[in-house]
């Protein structure tokens, strides 16, 4: 079967990435990093040496499946509903 791959829809998990996110925010930005480039850093490589270790955020962002938290990004750039 040579089927294109659709992905799923994220639901309930939108609220649990946006209290990640914004944990992994505020410990890069209490250590003086530049969050975004941080988070932009880890999310095109996936190297966790991108998130600090502080406040446990690198163990936290790992909880995240890389591709549904670029789904529920780009819907809300787009101001998208699930």
């Amino acid at each position: 079967m040579d089927a294109t791959r659709k992905f799923g829809t994220v639901g309930d998990r939108g609220t649990e990435m946006r209290e990640i996110l914004a944990a992994v925010y505020a410990s890069l930005q209490e250590k003086g990093y530049d969050p975004i480039n941080q988070i932009v850093g880890y999310l095109l490589s996936e190297d966790p040496t991108y998130i600090t270790n502080y406040k446990n955020a690198r163990s936290l962002i790992r909880k995240l499946d890389r591709d549904e938290l670029m789904q529920e990004l780009v819907r809300c750039y787009l101001g998208l509903k699930k």
